[in-house]
């Protein structure tokens, strides 16, 4: 039951560590979303860290941006067993899209987003 859960010290809070994110990261796209992660070594073991955005100019609503947040935030929170336990990520999920997707989408390219991740492990 505790591995669907999403905890704080899952989230990306400090802004020291989310302006290196920013500069040193890889990225890839997997429709609606854009990925920015890179690799670290935690303090506690295998805990990858998130950070979700949804932009402010492309939905003006803050409710429009908490619904989709919440959406990107489920779909972790059900597919991050498929990430490998080592290396530990650091991710950033920005959403691309125009408009409000439904879950469903939102989910599987989170799912493909995971799996290429576990690629990148393999190959490093």
């Amino acid at each position: 039951m505790g591995k669907f859960r999403f905890r704080k010290e899952e989230r990306l809070t400090r802004k020291k560590t989310i302006e290196e994110l920013f500069e040193k990261g890889m990225s890839f796209s997997v429709f609606p979303l854009k990925i920015i992660f890179t690799t670290f070594q935690p303090d506690s073991p295998s805990l990858h860290q998130v950070l979700i955005t949804v932009p402010s100019r492309t939905f003006a609503k803050a409710a429009d941006r908490n619904m989709l947040k919440r959406r990107i935030r489920e779909g972790y929170r059900l597919h991050k067993e498929h990430l490998p336990t080592s290396p530990t990520f650091r991710l950033a999920y920005i959403y691309i899209a125009k408009e409000i997707l439904p879950s469903q989408t939102i989910h599987l390219s989170i799912l493909s987003s995971l799996q290429r991740l576990n690629k990148y492990e393999k190959k490093n």
